[in-house]
């Protein structure tokens, strides 16, 4: 005698298979996996359906069919059994897909194998007013997402003019609830790792293994990971540090709600020195060899090819030779030799006292007189940088009105930030307004007392820096010892200025602070250190070399 359910026989029942979703905000509320699947197993047996099968994809969206692997296994699970299988159960349409477009795809793709697709909630079926309403319901799928979609575009874009970010907070701060603040571990760190790039001694490489050394850290997925080079030259390269956020996304650029990190003045000193347009910070790269200093430094006197060295094992011990590479001589020289005849050549250059007061002397004048003309400057910057803000807020208002077009908003926006960035630089000496003078001076008169002593007492980036600065050209070995040695202007200017330029003693004279008298300051006309044209490259080079190259702030 047959079993019947519902009429129909159950060993005639027809396969049905079962395809329950959730993405991770309707689980909240409450439109689980178990309520789909209970309500569609209690639809395929109404309509006399085997369930042979459920398909249970999880905190997946129906935005797109791409990342949805249960919906792949499902398709390709009919298209094996499409003998066996006749229906595909949903709780609804949405399930399958919130395009319309995937949807009926998928439908078609479905029908195409002989397999329904029934929903367990709506009218479904294959009669032209049901295709019509499925295709309805379908597209009311889409309608709902776009406005959702258009809504949290929209709530994006009005947090991110209100002048909050949506994402990740950048290194030095952090979220609290909901705005950014200070990040207690690394806000001081990131700000000084800023004040170090600015001063150009650095490239990105060695900023990275700096901040690595402070224990800074970026986070990513909950882990921890050192910063790259590539990190921090994004870090350089972002607005945000000075209080301004852009976006990808939208034109506009509106200030921000977080406490800025740096001024506008050092945030585009720090852009010209990445992109290399401020040569006078840009510093020569050398591949450093600590066990051997002078290589590529000391030149062959016969070739002109810069040294390299060796070890060589003996019996007992190692030694060090440094050697021409094209083998111009048929020896080696020993390390020794070549390195205590430098720190004589060292002694023979360092300035005399009266020589580095004569300096200071002329180094205060300097100072003074660029703080003046400084202030000029940014008098003159400023105005003009008022004009460039007030052009740039009008040019954002006639973007939000619809007046110019995002492209047009952003080819004028970057023409304005050129000219915004040229008037900063115009008004920046960032060294001249961190370092104390008196500190300087008294550091530089320690540091060049005895160069020889400061040379064995730096580091090695800070010798070659010492050295190239000293002897532009290198230095040269004729076999034995230095001799033609190039010396720069500025250490001849030092080292030998004209007696008739100074004296000591007298009345009226400029007295330092060591007891010299300077009866009579050069004049522009007389002496080659106050050459208008070599001021600046003199006052640079002295203070980056005594206050940043050596390593004291």
């Amino acid at each position: 005698m047959k079993e019947l359910l519902n009429g129909v026989d159950i060993l005639d029942r027809k396969k049905a298979v079962l395809y329950v979703r959730v993405s991770t905000e309707e689980q909240v509320d409450n439109f689980s996996l178990g309520t789909q699947e209970e309500l569609c197993t209690k639809e395929a047996t109404r309509r006399g359906y085997e369930v042979s099968e459920i398909f249970k994809e999880e905190g997946r969206s129906a935005k797109t069919i791409v990342g949805r692997p249960i919906l792949i296994e499902l398709l390709e699970y009919c298209r094996r059994n499409k003998r066996t299988v006749r229906a595909v159960f949903v709780y609804r349409l949405d399930r399958i897909s919130r395009q319309t477009a995937d949807y009926l795809i998928i439908r078609k793709k479905l029908a195409g194998i002989g397999i329904s697709l029934i929903s367990a909630t709506e009218p479904t079926g294959d009669s032209p007013t049901e295709k019509l309403i499925e295709t309805m319901l379908a597209g009311f799928a889409q309608l709902d997402n776009d406005v959702r979609s258009e809504r949290a575009r929209n709530g994006l874009r009005a947090r991110f003019l209100s002048g909050l970010i949506s994402g990740k907070a950048p290194l030095g701060y952090m979220f609290k609830d909901g705005y950014i603040i200070k990040d207690p571990k690394s806000f001081d760190h990131v700000q000084k790792a800023w004040d170090l790039m600015a001063t150009g001694t650095k490239n990105l490489k060695e900023m990275a293994g700096i901040i690595n050394e402070w224990g800074v850290r970026e986070t990513l997925g909950g882990k921890e990971y050192n910063l790259r080079a590539q990190t921090v030259n994004r870090i350089f390269r972002m607005k945000f540090y000075m209080g301004i956020l852009t976006s990808k996304k939208y034109p506009e650029e509106v200030k921000g709600q977080h406490p800025s990190m740096i001024t506008e003045e050092k945030f585009y000193q720090v852009q010209t020195i990445l992109d290399g347009r401020n040569r006078n910070f840009t510093l020569r790269r050398s591949r450093n060899n600590p066990d051997f200093p002078l290589r590529r430094i000391t030149k062959c006197g016969k070739c002109g090819i810069g040294f390299t060295g060796a070890w060589s094992k003996g019996k007992c011990a190692r030694y060090g030779y440094y050697f021409c590479r094209n083998r111009c001589v048929g020896f080696s020289i020993p390390k020794k030799d070549v390195e205590d005849t430098l720190l004589e050549l060292l002694d023979e250059v360092t300035p005399t006292p009266p020589c580095l007061d004569l300096f200071i002397v002329l180094l205060r004048k300097m100072y003074f007189l660029r703080l003046t003309n400084l202030k000029k400057r940014k008098d003159i910057a400023d105005a003009e940088l008022r004009g460039l803000y007030e052009l740039r807020q009008a040019l954002i208002e006639k973007n939000l009105l619809g007046l110019y077009s995002d492209e047009m908003f952003r080819e004028q926006n970057k023409l304005l930030e050129e000219k915004i960035r040229i008037a900063q630089l115009s008004k920046s000496d960032a060294i001249l307004e961190k370092y104390n003078l008196e500190a300087i001076t008294s550091f530089t008169k320690e540091k060049f007392k005895s160069l020889s002593r400061t040379y064995v007492k730096s580091k090695l980036p800070q010798k070659n820096v010492l050295l190239c600065s000293i002897f532009p050209s290198g230095t040269t070995w004729s076999y034995p010892g230095y001799s033609n040695t190039h010396i720069s202007p500025l250490y001849q200017a030092i080292r030998k200025p004209r007696e008739a330029d100074f004296a000591q003693g007298g009345e009226g004279g400029i007295r330092t602070r060591e007891g010299v008298t300077l009866t009579r300051f050069p004049s522009v006309r007389t002496s080659p250190l106050c050459d208008p044209s070599n001021e600046f490259v003199y006052y640079i080079t002295f203070l980056t070399l005594g206050v940043i190259t050596l390593g004291v702030e």
